[in-house]
């Protein structure tokens, strides 16, 4: 199990991308308040400009953004940093954005309006699991091929050339399907344990999230991550 801590151990650096600078700027004083360093950005491509010369933490993107949308801007992001956590702003409640950011590996999404106590718990969720729950060493499942290491998200397996750095929730949801080894896991357990509810929203980022899985297990014919119809998943090592 992992180790509980305080976030407030360092003090965290946020890079945050809204064009709407009144609600940037409001947004950065109420984060400099609650003990963060905040670097506000008004575009895209300004914001992938910061990025490559200072050092973040995490990053808070709007989607709609001149210059550069916030998918095109994590997506660079994650080829200079890939391990980075970061959240999606938008003032649209569509599924395809939703989905769309899912698949690009962002940790959380927040449609406006939003209150500032939430983006907060949120973000202290996050920096909980990526720097304080992930820092308990030793914590290796292996299966197949494979070897999942807990404590820095890596996964290794016979074939793979460079070790696979998997985001946060690729790495909880993993880390539940070892734990429960050739056990059914339950759906909305999995919801409840890793996203904390079992919305539809978050249902569908489930499932980007085993379809993800999926494809870096492939390379084992023995390893399979089996859909239970209505039920669960269950992650199958035939060679065991």
């Amino acid at each position: 199990m992992y180790i509980s801590q305080s976030v407030k151990m360092k003090k965290y650096r946020i890079l945050l991308v809204e064009d709407d600078l009144n609600l940037g700027q409001i947004l950065k004083e109420y984060l400099e308040v609650k003990g963060f360093e905040v670097r506000l950005c008004e575009d895209g491509l300004s914001g992938i400009r910061v990025f490559r010369q200072e050092y973040f933490d995490l990053c808070i993107l709007d989607i709609m953004l001149p210059k550069m949308d916030g998918f095109a801007l994590a997506g660079e992001i994650r080829t200079i940093k890939p391990e980075i956590p970061f959240i999606f702003l938008t003032a649209k409640s569509m599924k395809e954005d939703t989905i769309s950011g899912l698949k690009l590996g962002a940790d959380d999404y927040i449609t406006k309006p939003f209150s500032m106590e939430e983006l907060l718990l949120r973000l202290k969720a996050i920096i909980k699991r990526v720097y304080t729950d992930s820092n308990e060493p030793g914590q290796v499942c292996k299966f197949g091929l494979f070897e999942f290491h807990y404590d820095t998200r890596i996964l290794k397996g016979a074939s793979i050339e460079d070790p696979v750095k998997l985001t946060t929730k690729e790495a909880e949801l993993l880390k539940l399907l070892c734990n429960n080894l050739n056990r059914e896991v339950d759906r909305s357990h999995a919801l409840k344990a890793i996203w904390k509810d079992d919305s539809y929203f978050n249902a569908r980022s489930m499932d980007v999230y085993i379809a993800k899985l999926r494809k870096y297990l492939k390379e084992d014919p023995n390893i399979a991550i089996q859909t239970i119809h209505g039920q669960g998943f269950k992650l199958l090592d035939k060679s065991s």
